[in-house]
């Protein structure tokens, strides 16, 4: 409606084109996004990304090795055109093409034996699998976390005959249980795509090759099969509930094991965070004496609505230092442990800043945090309370940071 889309022809957007849309700018754009999108999930002993000295001929095996509508997923417009995997690959090295399967379903084995000749053939391969709106979509739900059909055996049956390294291209958009790549020691690498758009091909390969040094991260956690068994769609809860078995959903309720987390996501390069500036101690005023839900400090609860929200706020200063040999983007990942277990996650991400910090130099970023909003709870009455008591700040998975909320009225401290 802001773009006056039911305003007739005489809105202002009525005659915009290709020659408006398809800008080498907005080709740029697009490509862009492919590229920051891409999650490298696995790089075992560093075997991507690939050289274009080295691996000249490049078997591009997979139902989505070819893919162009299957990139841009649904909810889209008219894409000024596509590059597949197939054709990205193909500006950085010469490119033997075998399907394995008639369709991401993989529903028979007759095309694996080409695929598994190709990958005798080349110096390496890249195996492009996974999903597409035939498998998920709105109103299409998933009823397995697996690859579909014999994509696996695929995948395995050619990651044993490559005589280069194998990287497994994922296309999907939601989880995949992959746990057999990661057991796999013939399988070098995993990135996830998703669905990259119109230049998704171009930002595969230019990832594949080092152009460019991946840093996206996972939007979701990527369960394995068995979690289906425990969680039914018809169970809609959050938190976990130990007494029937249901685990729980998200990296913040769910403890159980994972195929990768929340948020993760490897680079070409590697990074080390350290808090340069961030307070340990905090006081919160209180506006009335009946703030406190109880008098025992370590678990007292306070109504939001009892504090003044415009006075808690701070910064944290983090220095993020670049000590590989390779330019890359790197996106601080901030989360809260409260410091209440009951009801409460175990962890939240509540800030997250990315930062492009050349090879060998650092870089300092700033996540501001306000109490009210990020280090509040909500009880099992949907009130939203700050628990009193040491929160655990963690940057990513191996920084942490104390800070001590202690409520005060005027002289009182409890």
């Amino acid at each position: 409606m802001r773009l006056g889309m039911f305003d007739g022809p005489s809105q202002p957007y009525a005659n915009l084109g290709p020659r408006d849309v398809c800008t080498p700018a907005h080709r740029e754009l697009a490509l862009e996004a492919a590229r920051q999108g891409i999650v490298l999930l696995l790089n075992r002993g560093s075997s991507a990304p690939l050289s274009t000295s080295r691996h000249r001929t490049i078997a591009v095996i997979g139902p989505n090795s070819d893919a162009t509508e299957t990139m841009i997923g649904n909810h889209a417009g008219v894409p000024c055109g596509f590059t597949s995997p197939l054709e990205g690959i193909g500006r950085y090295a010469s490119t033997i093409h075998q399907p394995g399967c008639s369709g991401v379903a993989c529903s028979g084995n007759q095309l694996f034996g080409a695929a598994i000749a190709a990958a005798q053939q080349a110096d390496a391969t890249v195996l492009v699998m996974g999903l597409d709106q035939n498998m998920e979509k709105e109103g299409l739900d998933r009823s397995s976390l697996l690859l579909p059909g014999l994509q696996q055996q695929l995948v395995s049956s050619v990651a044993r005959a490559s005589r280069g390294p194998t990287v497994l291209v994922l296309m999907s958009g939601g989880p995949l249980d992959v746990s057999f790549v990661k057991n796999d020691p013939r399988i070098s690498a995993i990135i996830w795509a998703g669905y990259p758009g119109q230049a998704g091909g171009a930002a595969i390969a230019d990832v594949l090759f080092g152009r460019t040094n991946p840093g996206g991260k996972l939007p979701m956690t990527w369960y394995p099969e068995d979690y289906l068994n425990k969680a039914p769609m018809t169970t809609m809860a959050m938190r976990d509930d130990p007494a029937n078995g249901y685990p729980g959903r998200t990296y913040r309720f769910y403890k159980g094991p994972v195929v990768f987390p929340f948020g993760h996501g490897l680079s070409y390069t590697t990074y080390t965070q350290t808090i340069s500036q961030a307070p340990s101690e905090l006081l919160v005023p209180l506006t009335t004496l009946n703030a406190m839900k109880n008098s025992t400090p370590s678990s007292s609860l306070i109504r939001v609505s009892h504090t003044n929200c415009d006075t808690l706020s701070l910064g944290i200063h983090i220095d993020v230092k670049n000590t590989g040999s390779f330019d890359g983007s790197h996106t601080v990942l901030m989360y809260i442990a409260p410091p209440m277990s009951e009801g409460a996650p175990t962890k939240q991400l509540i800030g997250f800043e990315k930062v492009h910090v050349p090879a060998g130099s650092q870089k300092r970023v700033k996540i501001d945090i306000n109490v009210c909003n990020h280090l509040s709870v909500v009880d099992e009455y949907g009130v939203r309370r700050i628990p009193m008591g040491e929160h655990s700040l963690h940057i990513g998975d191996d920084v942490k940071h104390s800070i001590s909320l202690q409520a005060s009225l005027g002289e009182i401290k409890y």
